[in-house]
């Protein structure tokens, strides 16, 4: 997984390279952006996992299979979408020819094993002995948030309305899925991401879902530094009821995006329903982190740890 991480920051200065130096473009974006976008995603995924390997006392052996079986999908499907960049085609949804079709149907499966393999890494570190409670839910409830946002993915190969009646007229379809709802594929974007802001865009409950394995160990250990100079925090319950009122919300918040995408509508152009949503989860989770910090504190004695309990 490590030496996966470093490939993979080559591969985001190569793929920088390439947006500096290929003026081509696809559906409105630049030829390079998706595995540019792609590398960094995959180089943080593998860096994050590598240290959550870490964290296992037992399994190992057979963790290790598992994360190489993870690194050749991630492999394959980098390689499948650089092919596709240099020949200036389209290397998601696309069904334009057989050769196309053939190259998603192999990325798909790739992505399917990698979420099986990543759901066998969750179980395995859901149950490994992390001293730390607070970061013991973290490391969990953002493994399992992550899991869930990389299901959403297949919400984005589902075929469109107007790919299925093309599909009953013709018998064929130019292609499978799309990023966008109730708009093209294409259309105006937000700079970096390419978020549409015409429509729905699906890739971002999948973008949010996914980047909780990193965001909810982070926030776990950043309560632990404060907890040095800041005495409320010094309770490793309290720090736990923080994390767990942080997941619930973050959750909340992937549910909330995928609700507003499958709407048809742009993040940047939320309705009074999103709104009045995002509100009621806001003042959730400002409630929930006050009643963490001002409940009491049951006085339990410290439960009994292995030797080997890895504290992280």
């Amino acid at each position: 997984m490590l030496v996966f991480a470093w490939v993979m920051a080559a591969a985001t200065v190569a793929t920088a390279v390439g947006l500096a130096v290929d003026d081509r473009t696809l559906a409105g974006s630049p030829m390079w952006l998706k595995p540019f976008k792609f590398a960094v995603s995959m180089a943080l995924y593998s860096v994050t996992w590598s240290w959550m390997f870490s964290l296992l006392y037992k399994g190992k052996r057979f963790a290790s299979w598992v994360s190489s079986g993870l690194v050749a999908a991630l492999a394959i499907e980098f390689a499948l979408m650089a092919v596709q960049a240099f020949r200036g085609r389209a290397s998601h949804f696309n069904a334009e020819t057989a050769f196309d079709a053939r190259l998603f149907t192999i990325m798909g499966y790739a992505i399917a094993a990698l979420w099986i393999g990543t759901l066998i890494l969750t179980v395995m570190v859901c149950r490994a002995p992390i001293a730390d409670l607070a970061e013991r839910w973290a490391i969990r409830l953002g493994a399992l948030i992550a899991l869930a946002g990389l299901a959403l993915g297949v919400l984005m190969v589902t075929p469109t309305a107007d790919q299925t009646r093309q599909r009953e007229r013709t018998g064929t379809s130019d292609a499978i899925g799309a990023h966008t709802v109730g708009a093209p594929d294409g259309g105006a974007g937000m700079p970096i991401t390419g978020w549409s802001l015409t429509g729905g865009d699906l890739r971002i409950p999948h973008f949010v879902g996914i980047h909780a394995l990193q965001l909810l160990p982070l926030f776990a250990l950043a309560l632990g530094a404060l907890a040095r100079r800041t005495p409320a925090l010094r309770s490793g319950t309290v720090r736990a009821r923080l994390v767990l009122t942080a997941a619930l919300g973050y959750a909340g918040l992937v549910a909330l995006v995928t609700w507003q995408a499958l709407r048809g509508q742009p993040l940047t152009s939320p309705d009074a329903a999103t709104l009045l949503a995002l509100a009621a989860l806001v003042a959730a989770v400002a409630g929930g982190a006050v009643l963490a910090l001002r409940a009491p504190v049951p006085d339990r004695p410290a439960p009994h740890t292995e030797p080997e309990v890895l504290q992280r």
